[in-house]
């Protein structure tokens, strides 16, 4: 059994799970922006983390889509080339992210799960930036 592909796939969740815990945990990500009640530091952030999180979970399903874990669309299994299921899992991960899915694409076996965190993650994202940005808010009004 070829044993790369599964090296990429920890790697990739490691980075995507190391960015998602500095984001939540608030690490020091002072640029020297000036105070404002929009904060363009955690928007630069939250951008950065959406981007990380839907590359990442896009690589998963592609790397996943060469053993089996496969993509449908329209409830057909589809035959496409690598580029195709490169698109196809890079447009499944930011649809289940951002708004829970269409149904176009629906994943098949583990990808399930794999979907089912991803979207947890979709629906605790922005809520995390809120409390930083109230965190951050208090913050500046205590100093």
């Amino acid at each position: 059994m070829n044993t790369i592909p599964w090296i990429f796939l920890i790697v990739i969740c490691l980075i995507v799970l190391k960015s998602l815990t500095s984001f939540v945990q608030g690490g020091k990500v002072r640029m020297g922006m000036r105070d404002s009640r929009f904060s363009r530091e955690l928007f630069y952030a939250l951008l950065i983390i959406y981007s990380t999180v839907i590359i990442g979970f896009g690589l998963i399903y592609f790397i996943l889509s060469f053993h089996g874990v496969i993509l449908m669309e329209y409830g057909e299994l589809r035959q496409v080339n690598v580029l195709g299921s490169m698109i196809h899992s890079m447009y499944f991960s930011g649809v289940t992210i951002l708004t829970i899915g269409y149904g176009d694409i629906t994943p098949i076996g583990i990808g399930r799960f794999i979907a089912l965190i991803e979207a947890l993650i979709g629906y605790i994202l922005p809520t995390a930036f809120v409390l930083r940005l109230v965190q951050s808010q208090q913050r500046s009004e205590n100093q």
